[in-house]
């Protein structure tokens, strides 16, 4: 039996240097740090989100898995 992995994409903004990049998660996961690709800086979630994609994507991970059920 094969097993399909569903993907989330997302672009996530740095908000120190305002690079974007579209990153991927496994959907019913969650990421919790991000390496900003151009100036390095950690982000982390902000206080009272769960995860980057809520905090710093053009989605976030709630909205994502309710369009997967859709």
């Amino acid at each position: 039996m094969n097993k399909t992995i569903l993907e989330l994409e997302s672009v996530v903004t740095c908000p120190h240097c305002q690079a974007s990049e579209v990153i991927k998660v496994e959907a019913g996961t969650s990421q919790h740090l991000y390496r900003c690709r151009s100036c390095s800086a950690i982000l982390k979630p902000k206080s009272g989100d769960c995860c980057i994609l809520c905090s710093f994507g053009d989605r976030d991970c709630s909205s994502s898995e309710q369009n997967l059920a859709a």
